[in-house]
């Protein structure tokens, strides 16, 4: 069978809230990048012996995942979508207590999700007179990632 693409919008991402333990998802989400080469570094081991090519070790692997959407509010009440609050208030915080777990797959991944210990950086909010408000936010691995059951 042949291989196809897969739909961007099926994305699920979400954010452990650290007291409760309970996964929010993060909603109002239109864009994902997930950067499995963010922060890799490298060693050039290129010596007289390498016969003109270039060589190289990898010695750090990285990764991010940046979201991108809009500000969702209760209309009613102006709560906020508990996902983007929670990483609202989870980029405010400093040194050990910056670290939070993260999880995503794709709907069709239906085995497990990929886990991350990871810090977050907030992004801009905003938009122009016709526009709805945006929201985003970068998520930085830190250490190996894991899984977990669906």
């Amino acid at each position: 069978m042949a291989t196809r693409p897969i739909d961007a919008r099926d994305w699920i991402v979400e954010v452990e809230d650290s007291v409760s333990g309970t996964w929010l998802p993060i909603r109002g989400l239109n864009s994902l990048t997930i950067n499995i080469a963010e922060n890799r570094e490298t060693a050039e081991i290129t010596d007289f012996d390498s016969n003109g090519r270039y060589e190289q070790d990898t010695m750090q692997n990285g990764a991010s995942l940046a979201v991108e959407g809009f500000y969702e509010q209760d209309p009613a009440t102006g709560a906020r979508d508990p996902g983007q609050a929670y990483v609202d208030m989870w980029a405010d915080r400093l040194s050990v207590d910056s670290h939070n777990r993260l999880r995503y797959r794709h709907e069709t991944q239906t085995a497990a999700w990929a886990v991350w210990d990871a810090t977050v950086e907030p992004g801009e909010v905003g938009g122009g007179n016709n526009d709805k408000s945006s929201w985003s936010a970068t998520f930085t691995r830190s250490g190996a990632p894991t899984t977990m059951a669906v």
